[in-house]
């Protein structure tokens, strides 16, 4: 056998590998759901919120989608578990799971129809699915804006500066994105403040990811140092 095979570190492997899922879920959830957007009778980039896709004859595939997104995302949350061993680490790692989790819960309970989608649809009626998926969507919105500040923190910690910056940054568009589009939702600048919240928090879950990966030891460092020390 040798000397690579023999010191490789497999949990090493295991914690990149997690987290190489934060920078595939943002990118795989936005293709994914513009593809829907685009093909889907009805369907108005400018005045449709992406979860509005959920619902119809075709609602499945856009509930799937998050579905799929959220367990990414979840891994991506062990991830971060499993590479930062301290308090901050548990929080990001919380924070990023809480998200995932209050994605699955925003695809079982769908949002309610508006005026014109599904086409057809006059809108106007409030259900207990379209409110706790609004409920479930701030919670979500929420706890990845704090990850993002739990995750500035750690990146203070070990003199990471400018990445705590951009971090505190994201987060807050998420908060004004997310809440700002729910306040204005019936106009396009909703749409658009939503748009924004989406891909902040996506921007920052793959940046996250990208620098705790870099940052975590590499599995083929730490069987050199154990073949050479």
């Amino acid at each position: 056998m040798s000397t690579e095979a023999a010191g490789f570190d497999r949990g090493a492997a295991v914690t990149r590998s997690l987290l190489g899922w934060g920078v595939v879920a943002g990118p795989f959830y936005v293709v994914v759901a513009l593809v829907l957007a685009l093909t889907r009778p009805g369907f108005q980039l400018s005045e449709h919120a992406l979860s509005l896709l959920m619902l119809g004859e075709w609602g499945w595939m856009q509930r799937l989608n998050l579905i799929l997104t959220a367990f990414m995302v979840l891994a991506a949350a062990w991830g971060f578990f499993r590479a930062i061993r301290n308090g901050r680490g548990l929080a990001i790692a919380v924070l990023v799971g809480v998200y995932g989790i209050c994605l699955i819960l925003s695809a079982i309970f769908p949002p309610d129809p508006v005026a014109g989608f599904p086409p057809g649809s006059g809108g106007g009626t409030a259900s207990l699915s379209g409110i706790l998926h609004l409920v479930f969507g701030a919670l979500g919105f929420a706890a990845l804006a704090a990850a993002a500040f739990a995750y500035a923190g750690w990146c203070r910690s070990i003199g990471a500066r400018p990445r705590a910056g951009w971090a505190i940054t994201l987060g807050v568009l998420v908060l004004l994105g997310f809440f700002g589009g729910a306040a204005f939702a019936t106009i396009p600048l909703g749409v658009l403040l939503l748009w924004i919240a989406v891909l902040a928090g996506w921007l920052w879950l793959a940046l996250a990811s990208i620098h705790v990966y870099a940052w975590s030891p590499h599995p083929v460092r730490v069987q050199q140092a154990a073949a050479t020390g």
